[in-house]
């Protein structure tokens, strides 16, 4: 069970990190690269200590079982860090994007790395602007190209789009940050529920542990063997 739950917890860790690099550009702070970097590892040791686990339940060894527990409220405490640390994250998001993606999306020149997160985020969420796509207007880009707005505000592939605000009926016309704020939202929750949930598994884990431990030292445990 421990050798699963550390296999989950290694796909949750790898899956905030994409999520969250996909958008790397728009946030300054990294804290929910903590949370994803505590239980990464977590996750790993989960995997292997599932292994000692077995074994010292089944040798009946004290030593094994003791390490065994050490091993198990470890576990405990880092996923309560990493619970901590999304939480505080995840109360942080707007402000993070408040301040960032205006000054990202005043960088935008059609060339540079700013312009490629910026087309990156438009076409995927399908959104235009920080707040709205009025926002372009006064954009120092906006009217070096004909008073135009990027064509990955456009909707779909469509190949009429030219990015005009005569075109309103081809374009996206949400604003891209709380479509953002949304989407980090929700990834954070996730791997939060995730967390808490094995958190609380681990909490009865800590306790069969014990349970067993006590029995082996006062000789009433019976072999698995006979």
């Amino acid at each position: 069970m421990d050798m699963a739950a550390g296999g989950a917890l290694v796909y949750v860790g790898s899956y905030v990190i994409k999520s969250y690099s996909n958008f790397d550009n728009f946030l300054q702070d990294k804290y929910t690269f903590i949370s994803a970097g505590i239980i990464i590892p977590v996750g790993v040791v989960m995997f292997i200590i599932g292994t000692v686990g077995c074994y010292a339940t089944l040798r009946e060894s004290k030593v094994g079982l003791s390490f065994f527990l050490l091993v198990i409220l470890a576990i405990f405490a880092a996923e309560v860090a990493a619970l901590v640390y999304g939480i505080i994250y995840q109360r942080r998001i707007k402000g993070d994007l408040e301040r960032s993606m205006s000054d990202v999306f005043l960088k935008y020149d059609g060339q540079n790395s700013d312009t490629h997160a910026v087309d990156y985020l438009q076409s995927q969420l399908q959104c235009c602007g920080v707040q709205t796509y009025l926002n372009w207007t006064t954009n120092p880009w906006y009217s070096s190209i004909n008073n135009a707005v990027p064509v990955s505000c456009c909707k779909g592939n469509n190949t009429e789009c030219t990015g005009k605000l005569d075109q309103l009926d081809l374009l996206n016309t949400r604003g891209c940050e709380g479509m953002l704020e949304q989407l980090l939202q929700d990834v954070m929750s996730y791997a939060l529920l995730v967390i808490l949930g094995f958190a609380i598994f681990k909490i009865f884990g800590t306790l069969s542990v014990c349970v067993i431990t006590c029995k082996v030292r006062r000789g009433g445990y019976q072999s698995l063997d006979a």
